[in-house]
């Protein structure tokens, strides 16, 4: 019943409703008995408010919720004992808190993100970070930091540090794609297509893309779901495309796979994944393509080619070290490498993921992003491979951090889903998000307007590669790439002080992993490379 009365007149129009019955039962009264007038001036000032609301541009909340939506910024406005307890509590339950929410905001809308006072954190407490200052700090020219990616391909990719993490087109609104695609064009920086695949609303704005081809092989696949190498050669050939990701796993649910239900696959979502209408839309937990490390190897080359040598890379939640390690081994075997590698932190989101795979499963980000870079070093092999990573990236310093712990660049998801206006109402499964953004429904993501959150998402990474550039010339450094571990320092619950460069204990010497000697390597090495095989992602016969 209320699906019915949703079609005709949404409930979340229900204020704007009643303003309108107002207005026509006092405009009755006053045309009749003569009486009532107060309350027809307030009913049409609430008519015009509520006009007003479904025509504007800035507020996604208020397209979607006229007249009423204003109870929202009116708790904002009344800070910051009303706004903390009543809109932006923190609990176990939001990503994110209110201080990185606000910094994005401020960002993406163009505002100043300086503050008076000095800093909202407890500097005193347990766990704080920061990076050391030089007292003769330089200037540079631009914020625009890039690295370079497939050197040795047909096709290398100029990449900026900041880029769009992988988010369908199918858990995104269409509106959201077209603002994203839109703001990377504009700000010369990548959009991952997340494992939907590319669709219309990617190409409309020609920003550059990085191809995720994950084990449903959505948009290269066959009837039967297998990989499809005409199909994926047509794709690729797209001069949109700049990169190609084979996806083996996701932060939030590393090793569970996935499905889209029947209903919720439209038209358009099975033009871009290549499946039937109003089917259920599988992701296998695995792919079918390979089936050992050295087949997976050999799988990247062979996309690689068929992209016509654009950059091919993978990306991963770390799980079983063994698994990993037996993945390097395929590359010192066959002498196969991916341009690049993007580690994905346990900290990454999802639209719909179980509980216990969110809090439970896979690595977080530092320990990942250390156990790859380290690994490729100790295999000689750091320098042909550029490493990514993702996992709650929202400010400058998250990306300073994580290139001091060996990052090239960084990816954000939901850093640029702020930028949208997610407002993380956590409705995401539902279809009912209130900001358009992560909505099928047709009405509720017009409420997103594709010209102004492009602005918005374009201002959100200028401000902040501006950001890291200001860290970069505090710290007396000249890129990005020069900031070290031994330039942040950490403040533990016990109160001690150290560069994290000696809180980091896995490093191991370059080529460490190519002596038959592991002893003086950290536990994990020793004990699971020796078990790791090239040819098997399970450990050796007899390796624990």
């Amino acid at each position: 019943m209320l699906d019915a009365v949703n079609a005709v007149f949404p409930v979340r129009y229900a204020a704007f409703g009643l303003s309108l019955f107002g207005l026509g039962l006092s405009l009755f009264a006053l045309l009749v008995f003569g009486s009532g007038g107060g309350v027809f001036l307030l009913c049409a000032a609430l008519v015009a408010l509520g006009v007003r609301d479904l025509r504007q541009a800035r507020h996604s909340v208020l397209r979607n919720y006229p007249v009423i939506g204003h109870l929202r910024f009116l708790l904002e406005f009344i800070r910051p004992e009303i706004r903390q307890y009543f809109i932006e509590s923190e609990n176990e339950t939001t990503p994110f808190s209110r201080a990185q929410r606000s910094l994005v905001y401020q960002r993406a809308k163009g505002e100043s993100d300086k503050r008076p006072f000095g800093t909202q954190l407890d500097v005193h407490a347990g766990g704080y970070e920061w990076i050391n200052h030089s007292v003769v700090p330089t200037v540079l020219a631009s914020h625009d930091f890039r690295v370079s990616i497939g050197t040795d391909c047909a096709q290398p990719y100029n990449a900026s540090v900041f880029n769009i993490s992988a988010m369908s087109f199918g858990a995104l609104s269409a509106n959201a794609i077209l603002a994203l695609n839109a703001g990377a064009r504009r700000g010369g920086f990548a959009h991952d297509t997340g494992e939907g695949s590319i669709s219309v609303h990617h190409r409309v704005h020609g920003g550059d893309l990085i191809w995720e081809v994950a084990s449903g092989y959505f948009g290269c696949r066959d009837e039967a779901g297998r990989f499809d190498p005409a199909r994926f050669a047509a794709g690729a050939a797209d001069p949109q495309v700049k990169m190609i990701e084979l996806k083996l796993s996701q932060g939030a649910k590393p090793g569970h796979g996935g499905m889209l239900p029947g209903p919720k696959v439209t038209p358009e979502i099975a033009a871009a994944r290549g499946v039937p209408v109003g089917v259920d839309c599988v992701s296998p937990a695995a792919h079918s393509a390979f089936a050992t490390p050295i087949e997976m190897m050999q799988f990247i080359a062979r996309l690689r080619e068929l992209s016509g040598g654009k950059p091919t890379g993978m990306k991963l939640c770390i799980g079983h070290p063994w698994e990993w390690f037996a993945m390097v081994k395929a590359m010192l075997e066959t002498g196969i490498t991916p341009d690049f590698i993007v580690v994905d932190g346990a900290e990454g989101g999802t639209g719909a993921a179980p509980l216990e795979f969110t809090d439970h499963v896979g690595s977080p980000v530092q320990e990942g992003l250390q156990l790859v870079h380290h690994t490729l070093r100790g295999a000689g092999l750091r320098q042909r491979i550029r490493i990514g990573c993702a996992g709650k990236v929202v400010s400058a310093f998250d990306i300073a951090r994580y290139m001091a712990l060996g990052a090239d660049w960084c990816n954000s998801a939901r850093g640029f889903m702020f930028a949208l206006g997610c407002i993380q109402a956590q409705n995401c499964h539902t279809g009912r998000c209130p900001t358009g953004v992560t909505t099928q429904d047709p009405l509720r993501q017009q409420a997103l307007v594709v010209p102004d959150k492009a602005e918005r998402v374009f201002n959100f990474h200028q401000q902040t590669l501006r950001a890291l550039q200001e860290l970069v010339q505090a710290a007396g450094l000249q890129h990005p790439h020069d900031i070290t571990a031994q330039h942040i320092v950490h403040r533990g619950n016990d109160h001690q002080v150290h560069p994290l460069a000696h809180l980091l204990r896995d490093e191991i010497p370059r080529g460490g992993l190519l002596k038959p000697d592991l002893n003086g390597l950290p536990a994990v090495y020793r004990q699971y490379w020796p078990a790791a095989a090239a040819d098997r992602f399970g450990p050796a016969a007899g390796g624990m």
